[in-house]
């Protein structure tokens, strides 16, 4: 039970330090949805979604009315898609992402994530197929979000994948660069994918997971920020022990939400994802985090280890609140979506190398980074696996969300709008990987991924 004490405290951060629900996803499974006739499998996709989510975004709103706290977003993830039509004769998918996005829209979420793949060791005849129509895919729709799994600490890392994320990228945004190449924005390639993450972009609906389950993200930069304020000159050890109470309060949050979402849509409960995942609202920002802990800007000597301690404690706290913490639960590290991180690369405090430093122990990895759109297919690919490498060898999940914007250089500006924020173009190494990328074939996994 949630004691009136706890009750006054979550009134206060939510008033004062911007604590939100930033979103209540329902994971539904479309493994009964498979046919072989793309038409039919496509009405099955429709039905089934739009009667398992025709209440979640009102339910989500009477339980953001009713208990004062703030969900920002509902939405939905489903099975891997490259899964469900692997026995469609055809060789384009990009009805099915019509058909999610029509799906997602009658609910009325704001997206929709499973439009994915699973190729860390290799693919699929409908692997291929899905890969390939990503770009039209997201090019043609709204709402569906798409993410490919191109490595695993215990498969290592598929090379031929990684080369051919470089040309997906490139593409999408060749083929939406009149919208600031936005469908990147919706695209996310992953080494060791969960199958419980309830943010977009990377959301998919894992096939170990139950027919139907709520996974609620919970997010409070602000809040860690104003708890750290207090403790401002002490030592190491109160840090940390501020922080992971503040986590556990943070938690408790989204489990009551959780479980009555859960409850009222008669599905059940899965996890609790704490993710410290920042807007460009001042007062809702990592950087702004930093900060407080001693930092003149995100980026300076110190973040790296600023950033696991955040990290460690949130996740620390989050266990202690709840036996069901899952998704990516740490702190996110986006430059587009944190007003303070837009600041420190503009500054020249924050870097495309130092960013890729603090991966190794963030919750996830590159996000929303907006670079040259000259930037060539390869260069993206080099920068993927440094990133994929760095979650095999750490047996951790990484990802990466990269914009190439066609027409900006390094100085421009782009506005993706909402929470999508703003970003500086940021520089790219200029040197080349070409021949690297071009070797193709697969890095075997690490020494460590033998343990049976």
């Amino acid at each position: 039970m949630i004691s009136r004490l706890e009750v006054q405290q979550t009134n206060k951060m939510i008033q004062e330090n911007n604590l939100d629900v930033r979103t209540i996803t329902m994971g539904i499974s479309l493994i009964d949805c498979i046919d072989s006739d793309i038409k039919k499998l496509n009405d099955k996709v429709y039905d089934k979604i739009t009667k398992n989510a025709e209440s979640l975004v009102s339910t989500g709103n009477d339980i953001e009315r009713e208990l004062g706290i703030p969900i920002v977003n509902k939405r939905i993830s489903v099975t891997p898609i490259s899964l469900i039509a692997a026995s469609c004769q055809n060789s384009s998918y990009v009805s099915i992402a019509k058909t999610l996005d029509k799906a997602a829209k009658e609910v009325g979420v704001n997206f929709i994530g499973g439009y994915s793949a699973l190729i860390q060791k290799g693919s699929t005849k409908s692997d291929i197929n899905l890969v390939r129509s990503i770009p039209e895919a997201l090019s043609e729709t709204q709402r569906v979000c798409s993410s490919v799994n191109v490595g695993s600490s215990k498969n290592g890392i598929n090379m031929n994948a990684v080369k051919k994320m470089g040309e997906i990228i490139k593409e999408m945004a060749f083929m939406t660069k009149s919208e600031q190449s936005i469908a990147c924005a919706k695209f996310v390639v992953f080494c060791n994918a969960v199958g419980d993450n309830p943010f977009m972009a990377g959301a998919f609906h894992g096939i170990e997971e139950r027919e139907t389950v709520i996974n609620v993200g919970v997010s409070g930069p602000g809040v860690v920020k104003r708890a750290l304020k207090s403790v401002r000159g002490a030592d190491f050890e109160t840090l940390c022990e501020t922080i992971k109470k503040t986590a556990f309060k943070i938690t408790r949050v989204g489990q009551l939400v959780a479980q009555e979402a859960s409850k009222r849509l008669g599905v059940p409960f899965g996890i609790i994802d704490l993710s410290l995942a920042p807007t460009p609202a001042v007062g809702d920002s990592i950087a702004e985090i930093f900060n407080e802990m001693g930092l003149e800007q995100a980026g300076a000597p110190g973040t790296t280890a600023a950033l696991a301690i955040l990290n460690d404690n949130v996740k620390k706290g989050g266990v202690m609140a709840s036996s069901y913490v899952g998704g990516l639960s740490g702190a996110f590290i986006p430059v587009s979506e944190d007003h303070g991180m837009i600041e420190a690369v503009k500054m020249g405090a924050l870097t495309l190398e130092k960013l890729e430093a603090m991966t190794c122990v963030c919750s996830v990895g590159l996000d929303m980074l907006a670079i040259p759109g000259s930037v060539s297919a390869e260069t993206i690919s080099g920068i993927i696996a440094d990133e994929m490498a760095i979650g095999m060898i750490n047996n951790k999940t990484t990802a990466v969300r990269i914009i190439p914007v066609i027409g900006k250089e390094v100085g421009d500006t782009v506005e993706f709008g909402g929470l999508l924020g703003y970003a500086p173009i940021m520089p790219v190494n200029k040197f080349s990987c070409d021949a690297f990328i071009k070797r193709g074939g697969r890095i075997p996994a690490p020494i460590h991924s033998f343990k049976n």
